[in-house]
Order: C-alpha cells, then structure tokens, then sequence
C-alpha cells in the first residue's frame, strides 16, 4: 500500500543480436519516428532516425540501461504506490513475526552500472573497450578520483574510472561515469563519519538519518553510529519522499500490498505511507522510488533489528533529479 518503483522488463534488441534489460518507467530508448501525416498535396514520408550521439557526447541519465543483464525475473514491481495514507495498522501474531522474507536472488542487488546502450551493446559483443562517452556524473567521479575536473571524458580518466570499477565490482568496468559508480564513491566518503556536516541532530536517542541529497541513511545515538551508513533509493520526481521529522509507528515484517499484490519486506513505517522497506533488486535503479526508502534486502533486515517503535527519523536534503 505505499511506494512503488515501475519494474524494469527485458528489451529484446534483435537487430544486434543482444538482450539488453530496460525496467519499466524508468529509461526509454530512443525509437524511430513514424511517418507522419502531411498536407494532402505531399505524399506522407518517414522522418529520418534520429543521429546517433557523438563518441564524446555527454550522455543523460534519461537514455541509461543496465549495462549487464540483470538476475532472474521477479513477476511484481520492486514496490508499490505512496497513496499518501497510511496502511491499516494491526499487531502480527508471533507466528508472523517468526516468519522470515526471503532472500533475495543471488545477484538481485550486484552493483551494476547504468551505461549507453552502445556501451552495454559493445560489452555484450565481448569488445571490452574504454567509453568514450561523459557520464552524468563526470565531473564529481573526476574530482573524487583527483583528476583534472573539465567534465570531459578522456582516455586517461576511463582508465581511472575503469581502474577503480574493477576494484569495486562494478560491473561493466568499462569506465563510464554513471549513477552506480558515483553512489559507491559517495558512500565510501561516508563510510567514517557519515554525519561530518552536521545535518542530522544529534540526540541521546536513536535517530535514522536519511541523507536524500547524498542518497544514504544509518542511525546514531549520540554520536556513535549504530547502523550504516548504506545505500538508498528514496522518491523519484513528482512522488517526492517527505522530509523532516517523523517516528516510526509501525513496523510490519513481512507486509504485502493487498492492493498490488506486492512484497514489502521489513516495513518499518514513519509518515504515512512511507517507509523504510527492502527491495529484491538494486537500490540505485533510476529513477527512484515512488516515496518510500527502498534498501537491499540485507540492509533492510539489519536496519529492522535496529530501529524500534517510536524511533525518530529525520530526513532533509532532495534526491537528485528531482
């Protein structure tokens, strides 16, 4: 009964002889024109298909797809609607609570980067070359790998990039700047101290922060650090996830949206109907979710041993796109 991310399916690219997985609502591909109706005194002709990007053309988040195919298919969304109202509160019996969710698939949450389709076309054919695209997060990748931030893509920063993909287990390690390869070098900067600004309050109680500029959340007591920090995925444009300060008020192990007939593993509830809960799939699939916190099924199942009913939660910044 709360947030939804629309589920990627599998796009068939016969013409190059590649499956390559396109999630639903989050990137379109380019596609041709169709003939369009012209005044009856000319003939209707197809438009021409649009010109493929220069080799360094900047690319957008907008025409990314997973440069890898994905795990096994699951036949529901990752997650459900933010209907803006909070779902029906009751007290599981011990004989729910005893249930454990199931893991997810192996490999359901790899760290598999957004790429061009002509990246993820190339590694598919088994040419592992450098991109020579500039990914949309060039200059932050550059300036964290103490490069010389120009925000264009060159030889020698795909080698760095590749260099610290493969390190990482980023797959394909082919150099892009995308979205996955900034998050981990985003959350590895945070690994210390992950509230080194200042932004989350400190208080003798436990608090979940919820970073949604940087995408990462972890709890603390004091300034102890008792969860975290881990990786996000928080609401996408237009279904923002709600900031400020809220409590957890209900937390449902094994919650299913009757409404969707969707899982919502470790549901941990803290404004209306956004939550905290797990996704049997990657974090840092874009667009984003639909209002709640989504976190790797681990994450989540630790982050649900940790929190308890009537825990604050504070949340502040905005995702970006957003």
């Amino acid at each position: 009964m709360v947030c939804r991310v629309r589920h990627r399916t599998v796009a068939a690219l016969l013409a190059v002889v590649v499956l390559l997985p396109v999630q639903q609502s989050a990137v379109a591909l380019p596609v041709q024109q169709s003939a369009v109706a012209l005044p009856v005194q000319q003939s209707a002709v197809a438009a021409p298909p649009p010109a493929p990007p220069a080799p360094g053309a900047p690319a957008s988040l907008g025409e990314l797809v997973p440069g890898v195919p994905p795990g096994p298919y699951h036949p529901w969304p990752l997650d459900t609607p933010d209907q803006a109202l909070a779902p029906k509160v009751y007290t599981p019996t011990a004989e729910e609570d005893a249930v454990e969710p199931w893991d997810a698939a192996a490999e359901s949450d790899a760290l598999i980067e957004y790429v061009p389709i002509s990246d993820a076309v190339a590694r598919h054919a088994g040419r592992v070359v450098c991109s020579k695209r500039t990914g949309p997060y060039q200059r932050q990748v550059e300036r964290w790998l103490r490069r010389t931030v120009d925000g264009k893509q060159s030889p020698k920063d795909c080698v760095a990039i590749r260099r610290f993909q493969t390190r990482q287990g980023i797959r394909p390690d082919n150099g892009f700047a995308g979205p996955v390869t900034w998050a981990r070098m985003t959350l590895l900067s945070a690994k210390r101290n992950p509230n080194a600004a200042g932004k989350c309050p400190v208080r003798t109680y436990r608090t979940a922060c919820v970073d949604l500029t940087r995408q990462l959340t972890w709890v603390q007591q004091g300034k102890k650090v008792l969860f975290g920090p881990v990786a996000v995925r928080s609401g996408r444009a237009g279904y923002r996830t709600r900031t400020g300060r809220h409590r957890i008020y209900w937390k449902h192990k094994n919650h299913w949206s009757s409404l969707y007939n969707t899982p919502m593993p470790y549901s941990q509830f803290f404004s209306r109907g956004q939550a905290f809960h797990a996704i049997r799939g990657s974090v840092h699939n874009p667009p984003g979710s639909m209002g709640c916190v989504n976190l790797s099924l681990a994450d989540a199942r630790t982050l649900w041993s940790v929190l308890r009913k009537g825990d604050r939660v504070y949340l502040w910044g905005r995702r970006p796109g957003t």
